[in-house]
């Protein structure tokens, strides 16, 4: 199931949009951006401490909400793997629309449940 068709009350396509090359750094760990990125279409890699934590092609997805939310830097590296746009916001809309409040919460309860199913898997092998 598409993110963005899941929390359809907000709507990223009136939001600007941002275009990368594959191989450039979106959000740097480490970094204050301000901005909420949504990914409009392309792939990213996800990388904390040196590691990749995940790949993510999915429409829709947000980056930059951990440290919006927390008020701290980017937690971690944001790298396109191909051609990818991005709808941008400045972080503060969280603090405005309820409706993008809402959206980076289901987000983030999304991969919150997947995290914990491989924490379970992981504990069970």
């Amino acid at each position: 199931m598409s993110v963005i068709s899941t929390y359809a009350n907000f709507n990223c396509a009136d939001l600007p949009v941002a275009t990368y090359r594959a191989d450039e750094v979106v959000l740097a760990a480490g970094s204050r951006t301000g901005r909420l990125l949504f990914l409009k279409e392309g792939a990213v890699a996800v990388v904390r401490q040196s590691t990749q934590i995940a790949t993510v092609d999915e429409p829709g997805a947000v980056f930059g909400e951990i440290s919006a939310l927390l008020d701290r830097p980017h937690t971690a590296e944001v790298r396109t793997l191909v051609h990818s746009q991005f709808y941008v916001a400045d972080a503060a809309l969280l603090g405005h629309s309820a409706a993008a409040l809402f959206y980076v919460a289901g987000v983030l309860a999304q991969r919150l449940d997947c995290a914990n199913d491989a924490l379970v898997a992981s504990l069970r092998s």
